[in-house]
Formats: C-alpha cells, structure tokens, sequence
C-alpha cells in the first residue's frame, strides 16, 4: 500500500458519514470501566467523610461491591475507616503525600531533588519579599487590593501556597535517604 492511498476502513466521499447520535455518550462508556477504577477515582475525590452508600453511588456498583474495594484500599492504607452508624470513609491524605514523595525519589536523582528544592525556595523568598509576609496565609487580600487587582493577588497566593507545598515535598524526598549515603543540607 502507498503512503498516499487512503486505508479502506476510512469512508469514501461517495459513503454516508457516521451516526454520531448513535454512539454511547462518553460518561456512559467510562461508566462501563472496571470497578476498581470507578472505585479509586471515587475515593480520590473524597474531601469529607462519606458513607458506602454515596460511594458506591458515585462509583455505580452495589454497597457491598463498594465495601469489599473500601475494605481492601482501607488495608492498602489509600483510605481510613470511620468506625460508627453509618460506617464512613475518608481518604488518606498522608498515604498520597507518601506516594508523591516516592514519585519524586523514583523521578529525580537526589542532585536533581536538591536543585528543584532550591529552585523552589527562591521563588517562594521572592513572594515574601514582595509580599512582607513569613507565609502565605499572612497575606490580606484587601490590603494588598489597592495596589493591585484582587485576583492578581489571590493567583500570586495561590503561586506561593502551591511553592510551599512543593518544597515540603522535595525536602521530605531529600531527607528520605533510604541508601545510607549523606544527605545534602539546604539553606533557605
């Protein structure tokens, strides 16, 4: 077949183009995806405690499919149980910064680690300095309004926050020296 012939599953001018109303929509295609999935974006997006019933609602499977996985990732350590009537759950905040920190130690050399931490650590001196603050939460949207718009602010905040939070994932990466080797020290 040459490179400019056109491949016979693709339609010919003289053919009738798809029924595209036909097609299943796309939220009941991810729908059909496998439970476990449906399960671990579910409880991803949990910010408060939930019932199983909400859960496997979100998750479109039965409750007791919902508690079986809720159970397993419970001991996978992904979600916490919440002992009572109704039994609840919640996700597992620090099992997550856990993860992301093993992410950056499987990513980044610890080199690689120092220097984005470093590199973060600037950037977030430059917003106390701009700023006059120690913390982001220091920071009073009003005041700062007059020099500036008030979303201009609260995304410059937001900036910071977000550096911050990246530099305490970077340093517990650094100071995770699970080879025994030396552990670089950073100043901020």
């Amino acid at each position: 077949m040459d490179l400019t012939d056109t491949p016979p599953e693709i339609p010919g001018d003289d053919e009738e183009a798809p029924d595209f109303d036909a097609w299943e929509s796309p939220d009941e295609v991810l729908k059909e995806g496998p439970t476990r999935e449906r399960m671990l974006d579910v409880i991803m997006q949990l910010r408060e405690p939930t019932k199983v019933s909400t859960i496997a609602t979100r998750a479109d499977c039965d409750t007791e499919t919902a508690r079986d996985y809720l159970q397993w990732f419970a001991e996978m350590g992904m979600v916490r149980e919440l002992s009572g009537r109704p039994v609840r759950y919640e996700r597992n905040n620090s099992y997550l910064k856990w993860r992301r920190i093993e992410q950056i130690r499987q990513r980044y050399s610890e080199t690689e680690i120092v220097t984005r931490l470093k590199e973060t650590l600037d950037a977030a001196t430059e917003y106390r300095e701009r700023f006059e603050a120690d913390s982001p939460d220091d920071v009073s949207l009003v005041e700062e309004s007059y020099e500036e718009s008030v979303e201009d602010i609260w995304e410059a905040v937001s900036n910071w926050k977000t550096l911050e939070e990246r530099a305490a994932l970077l340093d517990a990466a650094r100071r995770e020296d699970t080879s025994g080797g030396h552990t670089e020290t950073i100043d901020a």
